[in-house]
């Protein structure tokens, strides 16, 4: 997980400096999800990092049994490759399932959260099912270019779909470049994830969960409940928007995630603890 966008800084963090923000996008995009809003943040002076996770972008796919904790040790093996201790994150979808993976795996290294469409429970048989039928189809030429076309654009809200036709079309232009193999994989390690609900109650720091009142694939009482199993959650829903707000909603997801990283600086500075729990 060593690749980043341009303009992503390379020097790495200890105890000095702002706290260093991690990007990690949503299925099935990379990193060039954030570029919009990784550059507002920079231009505030922010420490952002958007990583592409493995299979996508300029990251390979390695040979290994789908599990979303090697994408969390991806992570943690790059932030100490970068002499990096702690940070905030933020995941959009399966970026989101990502964090929760590193939270658990990693405890201590998070000090500010946010969860962008996405929830704390595990998938339902159901869920699960129709995530490994979509992974079989997807590896099926005949099929996969009308998979993609259906499915897209459920990952936009409404209104975006009906006023942003290009930024539709660019969306599923980048689903389509996706490699098969690489959303196959994402789709059955996201199947596989365990319920979060008891990593979030352990995690005790400032955390936001973000989402779109018009996401048709994670819905309101979903989140409502993952932000309220965080000890300092807050909830904002965001009307006009789908489930991908990087995308569809840039300028506001610029002001909770800087929001966020100051109620971060100021717990750090007001001698509270800033570290999760031990883990579940």
């Amino acid at each position: 997980m060593s690749a980043v966008r341009p303009g992503a800084q390379a020097a790495g963090r200890t105890d000095t400096g702002p706290l260093p923000l991690v990007l990690l996008h949503a299925l099935p995009l990379d990193a060039s999800m954030w570029d919009e809003t990784a550059r507002r943040l920079r231009a505030r002076d922010h420490h952002v990092i958007a990583l592409d996770q493995r299979g996508f972008g300029t990251m390979p796919l390695p040979d290994e049994p789908p599990s979303l904790d090697l994408v969390a040790d991806d992570l943690a093996r790059e932030l100490d490759r970068r002499g990096i201790d702690s940070v905030a994150l933020a995941g959009c979808s399966m970026g989101g399932y990502v964090a929760l993976s590193f939270l658990r795996r990693h405890p201590g290294r998070v000090r500010a959260l946010a969860l962008l469409a996405a929830r704390a429970t595990a998938d339902t048989p159901q869920a699960a099912g129709a995530r490994l039928r979509f992974a079989d189809l997807i590896l099926d030429d005949s099929l996969r270019d009308r998979v993609v076309a259906e499915t897209t654009p459920s990952l936009l809200g409404a209104t975006t779909r009906a006023g942003r036709r290009r930024l539709l079309a660019e969306v599923t232009d980048v689903a389509r470049a996706a490699r098969p193999h690489s959303i196959a994989w994402a789709q059955r390690a996201i199947a596989a994830r365990a319920d979060a609900t008891a990593v979030l109650h352990a995690t005790d720091v400032p955390a936001v969960v973000v989402i779109g009142e018009e996401d048709e694939l994670v819905t309101l009482a979903e989140a409502r409940e993952t932000s309220a199993a965080l000890p300092r959650g807050r909830l904002v829903t965001l009307p006009e928007v789908g489930h991908l707000a990087p995308l569809e909603a840039p300028e506001t997801t610029v002001e909770i995630l800087t929001d966020l990283l100051t109620r971060a600086e100021k717990a750090g500075s007001a001698g509270v603890p800033a570290e999760g729990a031990s883990a579940c």
